[in-house]
């Protein structure tokens, strides 16, 4: 086991690969499909016509590529898509039975996996929702691999071929755009696609709450799933709450450990471009609150809750749909723009009491956890802690060089001002604490979390992959000048081994006397020298994060997004 330095120093050696990845692609994907012009008999006539069509726009109007949008560079290795797998018993490497026992219900991991090789432009978020899911119930394991079956999914499985536009990919250009848009409003007019039923994803995060589970994507409702006893997972649909929640939703929201409440938003590329709601212990939605001070559209991806407040973000990364009239993507990077930070009373019923706080070079992605607390001087503050984007001109193309810092952000009532103070930049992504604490201060001498530790610059594709798992305490010693003084235990997975979100999985969540760190951190993780995938799980209070039981799974597991575990007795509940 490396020390804390070296392991962050061994990380941050770059390859010679940043010509590469700044180059465009000069020819056009000619090949593509060229050996596929003629008629496919199984389907209609003109079905055969609105593939001959997409054919011509990928040859005649699409642009060259950027690698950030070329499938053949986005989707290689394991980022590349697995077929689904039925319910299949796992092979327990090693771990004790009180430890599996601690573990009994389900890890489920979710991600772009697209169901057709993609010929056109295709960003990696654009792809089909898969989860991933391993099942542990009386010392045996279970793996499962299954496609949300949204819409978009059902009806292209149906018809065999790609029918909706790439939400991300596809926006890169204003011609290959609408004439994509034409085409899949002609098939909707004759009846080949119902929009009303959605045209999400499903692909970034998984939540539960009022007794059911979702999957979630910010770009569509979200879709309820249940696995079964023998470890299947199932979509039982898309769901608007009664008809109570329009257009799209987080895929982050949170959940009150205490009162089980969820809190959400959505954002719009038009006013309001943020809307603010809640959903009650049991699941039921609450009224919108609609944000009317948020003057620009604002890619907000996350939010943080408090015992008093919900605290929202307004980026530097919008949405505008003027940018193809101007050339541009239609997401892009405001520079002039000052974010900010908007905190709002959690049960608010209108925007009224709203406070807005300027928080110059401030883009939060996602946040680890936030509380109420008070400063030296007796006044109210709320202490904030988050990846921060600090190159987001980048997160686009280049994501690779958008440099997360994980920050502490004091928001001051009082003053009016926002402070931070960076804990490390080191690629620190897709951190997750203790679900126990959410929206709260630990109340002993260290509160802790888990991110993942991706490579500075990737080798093949636009996406780093996660080097290893790292524990930070928040609340490390300031007389600590060293650099890493916020890390207190970490773990590299090995060489040509890579994982994902780790997640934390408490031993007995029951125990009100457990510590905060009293449990396990889990992820899967992949080999690509052997092609083989595990899922690891580790004592979250070693020094070492060391692996305490290990499972093979039966097929390569991609590496995803975000992930969830849902303890047997909850399990059994839903």
């Amino acid at each position: 086991m490396k020390s804390h330095s070296s392991f962050i120093v061994s990380v941050s050696k770059r390859n010679n690969i940043e010509k590469v990845q700044e180059t465009r692609i000069t020819e056009k994907r000619s090949e593509q499909g060229s050996n596929h012009t003629h008629f496919d008999l199984r389907k209609s006539l003109v079905e055969n016509l609105f593939v001959m069509l997409e054919r011509a726009i990928i040859k005649f109007i699409d642009p060259p590529l950027h690698l950030s949008v070329d499938p053949n560079h986005v989707l290689c290795d394991n980022f590349g898509p697995v077929d689904e797998l039925s319910p299949t018993e796992c092979d327990i490497i090693h771990g004790s039975s009180s430890i599996l026992s601690s573990l009994e219900g389900v890890y489920i991991r979710i991600g772009p996996n697209p169901q057709f090789t993609p010929n056109g432009p295709h960003h990696y978020f654009d792809g089909d929702g898969m989860m991933q899911s391993l099942r542990i119930s009386k010392g045996r394991a279970t793996f499962c691999c299954r496609y949300v079956k949204t819409n978009k999914y059902s009806f292209e499985h149906q018809v065999g071929s790609y029918i909706v536009p790439n939400i991300i990919g596809g926006m890169q250009d204003l011609g290959p755009f609408l004439a994509r848009v034409v085409l899949y409003n002609a098939r909707a007019i004759l009846g080949h696609y119902d929009m009303s039923k959605g045209f999400g994803v499903a692909n970034t995060n998984l939540a539960y709450f009022g007794g059911r589970v979702y999957a979630l994507c910010e770009s569509d409702l979200p879709y309820e799933i249940k696995v079964k006893d023998d470890g299947d997972i199932i979509t039982l649909g898309r769901h608007d709450f009664n008809g109570k929640l329009t257009l799209n939703m987080t895929a982050h929201p949170k959940v009150d450990p205490n009162t089980k409440e969820a809190f959400a938003f959505r954002y719009w590329a038009t006013r309001p471009y943020l809307t603010y709601f809640r959903f009650d212990a049991n699941g039921n939605k609450q009224p919108d609150v609609p944000i009317f001070s948020m003057k620009q559209s604002s890619l907000t991806h996350d939010l943080a809750i408090t015992q008093k407040y919900a605290i929202i973000f307004d980026i530097q990364l919008g949405v505008d749909p003027m940018n193809f009239i101007r050339g541009r993507h239609l997401i892009s990077v405001d520079p002039t723009k000052v974010p900010k930070i908007g905190i709002l009373p959690r049960y608010a019923t209108n925007e009224s009491e709203i406070k807005w706080f300027d928080a110059p070079g401030i883009n939060i992605l996602h946040v680890v956890n936030a509380w109420d607390d008070i400063d030296d001087d007796g006044s109210e503050v709320i202490v904030l802690v988050a990846s921060n984007i600090l190159h987001v001109e980048h997160f686009m193309e280049r994501l690779y060089m958008t440099e997360p810092s994980m920050e502490i952000v004091t928001i001051h009532f009082g003053t009016g001002t926002v402070s931070s103070k960076s804990m490390l930049i080191d690629n620190l992504e897709f951190p997750v604490i203790n679900q126990a604490y959410v929206g709260k201060k630990n109340s002993l001498a260290i509160q802790v979390f888990y991110s993942a530790i991706n490579e500075k610059t990737p080798t093949k594709t636009s996406m780093r992959r996660t080097l290893g798992v790292v524990k930070l305490d928040i609340f490390a010693s300031e007389n600590n000048k060293d650099k890493h003084k916020h890390i207190v235990a970490s773990r590299m997975y090995g060489e040509n081994c890579f994982g994902g979100e780790p997640f934390f999985v408490a031993r007995d969540p029951e125990d009100p006397n457990s510590e905060e760190d009293d449990g396990y951190v889990v992820s899967y993780v992949h080999d690509e020298s052997s092609g083989e995938s595990k899922l690891l799980v580790m004592d979250a209070r070693s020094p070492s994060l060391e692996i305490v039981a290990q499972v093979k799974l039966p097929q390569r597991v991609p590496y995803g997004l975000h992930g969830i575990f849902i303890r047997e007795k909850t399990f059994k509940k839903i």
